[in-house]
């Protein structure tokens, strides 16, 4: 079992706070990633919820739950890498995720599930500084590429901060639990605007010790000048450093740039 780094959660105030957010805020069908031992999936059941997926990687915690799950559990159990798989068997309605997300590849779920066109909500657990990160203002210490592209397609609100002591065994940092739902502040014009605004986020945050013109120049080895004259078109100073753009204008800027580097 610990070879996959679980921390279970066993915190029945907490537990029945993520069973009350899903069941409020879910709409069409619902996908549990990583249950475990199925702490949260037992709360849904005993809420009346079922008939939903759980999608499990490790193999033991499948045998586990089969085992130990209610007689009257119509639940699909599916022994797979979320992150590696199609996902072709979702229904085409909308779509609510929850989950106690495994903190090394939370921000990899988090993409995958808001990168789906019948996102609906999720209520995930991350890692409280993992948290902050997502709802960061700009030029604070949180503020990076997670937090523009993020807010870019989503929104979210804290649901319940939660302490090690909640888990078994307790990890060493502090975990929060939110709701998201696809209210991000861009309407992308298209398939590859938001892929180009997506590629630049990150191009530009991995030397955020330049400024966004440097880091434009390191990367795509451009003309400065003809980056410089592109950076003023989209509004965006020839001094401004990464975490200085909000995701509107990284948006104007990938904008600006389809043509010159994309």
């Amino acid at each position: 079992m610990r070879k996959y780094g679980q921390h279970f959660l066993v915190n029945k105030g907490i537990i029945d706070k993520i069973a009350d957010t899903v069941i409020d805020n879910m709409e069409g069908s619902l996908t549990e990633i990583g249950p475990g031992k199925g702490a949260i999936t037992q709360a849904l059941l005993e809420r009346g919820v079922n008939d939903f997926t759980l999608v499990e990687i490790d193999p033991e915690m499948v045998t586990y739950l089969k085992e130990n799950l209610p007689s009257y559990a119509q639940v699909c159990i599916k022994n797979n890498d979320f992150l590696k798989d199609d996902l072709s068997w979702l229904p085409d309605g909308p779509v609510t995720f929850v989950s106690n997300l495994p903190y090394i590849d939370a921000a990899d779920i988090l993409l995958k599930v808001l990168a789906l066109p019948n996102f609906q909500a999720a209520v995930f657990m991350f890692q409280r500084e993992q948290a902050q990160r997502l709802s960061a203002k700009v030029e604070s210490k949180h503020y990076g590429p997670l937090s523009v592209i993020f807010q870019a397609s989503a929104s979210c609100r804290s649901v319940c901060r939660v302490s090690p002591g909640s888990f078994n065994p307790p990890p060493k940092v502090d975990s929060e639990v939110l709701l998201i739902k696809p209210e991000g502040q861009i309407t992308f014009k298209n398939q590859k605007h938001k892929e180009d605004f997506t590629v630049l986020v990150k191009a530009v945050f991995a030397y955020r010790r330049k400024t966004v013109l440097n880091a434009l120049c390191e990367v795509y080895k451009k003309d400065k000048e003809l980056l410089a004259k592109t950076l003023q078109k989209a509004g965006v100073k020839i001094s401004a450093r990464a975490e200085e753009l909000t995701p509107r204008k990284y948006a104007d800027l990938a904008s600006a740039l389809d043509g010159v580097i994309f």
